[in-house]
């Protein structure tokens, strides 16, 4: 009998950073045959990591284009997509997350009646607009999907709201934990000489990112405002800042940084540098997703400067605070968290809900399930 063919899509980094460790536990199994196709949504990125975990894509769509709307993407997905499932004829298609082409592929193989395998299932915000467009992406994703791997009890549950059937969720946690232990264990050198310097210095750090569509314009410019402050009230603090690509975030957040000499903004990071980055961190402030899920595991506070999130279980836990976009709340949580050290310990010592590093383990054992081939592991329990 021949193995099951799963076709693993995916098209950003961070798609690419929680895709890998199933990508390679699936060439462990002896029980499935694994087929790996890009988008490449986004692409210099996506290429970073799939050289950090050695993956080689056997298809590679490379629709990264100037200007592109959503909905030029959506389409380009689809179709792209539709190709190489009348190439491949996989028996399931896995994809994770939120982005387009997860959204796009679903959709592509549900119109020729092939399973969707949906990594990181559950997640709601309780917004279709917020984040956006993810929010609905992921609520799409989620009405075509034949075997949902959630990464928390609390995504079950949402899941379980919307009347999807028990039988067809598995608790795995989630392997963006995976891909950061692997990584962090790697100990990347900087490219940046800057960095190394900072990292030698001994003064604490606070890494920020930010890039949210529904961050820009006015409360970009809190967020900017609020660094500069930050930066000016502690001299004794560096603040390191990834710089996102998008012009608009760029033209918004740094000249409220010009001329800081405890600001550094570089280039995004690869991967590997990232969470090197990380874990030389003190705090972090962030709108991103999964640097919600990783900081924690390696004790790092972090502020979420967005008005909901839909990880609210590492609030719950205490060590994610959600303080939206103020320009004074930023400053007052960021400087509680510098000054206060019982509160900072306290944040920092908080369980992290998301992953144990055996999430893709579980994963591929709940699809070799499915397929009947073999059994599923105990559920993660956060």
């Amino acid at each position: 009998m021949p193995k099951p063919k799963i076709l693993t899509i995916y098209g950003t980094r961070p798609e690419a950073i929680k895709v890998a460790p199933v990508i390679k536990a699936i060439e462990g199994s002896k029980k499935l045959e694994g087929i790996v196709a890009v988008t490449a949504q986004h692409r210099e990125m996506l290429d970073q990591v799939n050289d950090l975990f050695d993956i080689v894509p056997d298809h590679d769509l490379n629709i990264m284009g100037h200007g592109q709307t959503l909905n030029d993407i959506a389409a380009r997905v689809i179709g792209g997509v539709d190709e190489i499932l009348a190439k491949t004829l996989p028996d399931a298609v896995i994809v994770q997350g939120d982005t387009t082409t997860v959204m796009g592929a679903a959709i592509s193989a549900f119109n020729r009646k092939i399973p969707v395998i949906h990594l990181e299932a559950g997640l709601r915000s309780g917004n279709i607009a917020s984040p956006f467009p993810e929010e609905a992406n992921r609520r799409l994703t989620s009405q075509v999907t034949t075997l949902h791997l959630a990464p928390t009890d609390t995504s079950k549950q949402n899941l379980l709201n919307e009347g999807v059937n028990a039988v067809d969720i598995a608790v795995t946690g989630n392997t963006v934990i995976d891909a950061l232990l692997m990584t962090v264990a790697k100990n990347e050198p900087f490219v940046d000489p800057r960095l190394e310097m900072i990292s030698s210095s001994g003064k604490p750090v606070l890494l920020v990112t930010t890039h949210r569509r529904e961050n820009l314009g006015n409360s970009m410019q809190n967020i900017g405002r609020a660094l500069g402050r930050i930066a000016r009230n502690n001299p004794g603090h560096w603040i390191i800042f990834p710089a996102h690509r998008n012009p608009l975030m760029r033209e918004t957040v740094l000249p409220h940084l010009v001329g800081l000499q405890n600001v550094t903004v570089t280039e995004p990071l690869g991967y590997g540098e990232f969470t090197r980055l990380l874990s030389l961190a003190r705090i972090v402030l962030t709108d991103s997703g999964g640097v919600q899920e990783e900081a924690p595991s390696l004790g790092k506070p972090v502020l979420v400067m967005r008005e909901n999130t839909e990880r609210p279980e590492a609030v719950a836990a205490g060590t994610v605070r959600l303080i939206g976009t103020d320009e004074e709340r930023i400053v007052g949580e960021a400087e509680r968290l510098i000054h206060d050290e019982d509160h900072f310990d306290r944040m920092a010592n908080a369980v992290n809900p998301y992953g144990d590093g055996a999430a893709a383990a579980r994963a591929v054992a709940a699809i070799e399930h499915m397929f009947q081939v073999g059994t599923r592991l105990p559920e993660f329990t956060n």
